[in-house]
């Protein structure tokens, strides 16, 4: 009789221990895609830059954009400088728009990137995607 306990003590105790498996791993699922940093990465396209007086403009050209805390930096490579200190707020499913002073017109989603951003060092464009 004890030995019948045991197994039905030890069956309910993996039954218990799959449940909790599989619940920790359904809730990973529902967390949200900005905490994933889902579209840090490179994104590839068309990007130009104008400080006032030259365009340089590349159409192969890349753009990595990369977390530094709670904010991201648009990395372009290709003698274009980069855009830092950019804050994101959520759109819609997916979709993130920059905000902030003098960095608004950037919208991103995990597979393209859109860009129109002026301020007094000048004007980035990009329409790329990954």
């Amino acid at each position: 009789m004890k030995s019948k306990m045991k197994f039905l003590s030890m069956k309910f105790l993996g039954a218990l221990l799959l449940a909790m498996f599989v619940f920790a791993i359904g809730c990973s699922k529902d967390d949200d895609p900005a905490d994933n940093d889902f579209f840090v990465g490179t994104y590839n396209g068309t990007i130009t830059f104008n400080d006032g007086t030259q365009t340089t403009t590349d159409e192969d050209g890349r753009v990595t954009v990369v977390k530094v805390g709670d904010t991201y930096t648009f990395d372009f490579g290709t003698g274009i400088p980069n855009i830092t200190g950019v804050k994101f707020e959520k759109k819609d499913d997916n979709t993130y728009v920059s905000i902030g002073s003098g960095i608004t017109g950037i919208t991103i989603t995990a597979s393209t990137l859109k860009m129109l951003v002026s301020n007094s060092s000048g004007t980035w464009t990009a329409d790329c995607t990954r």
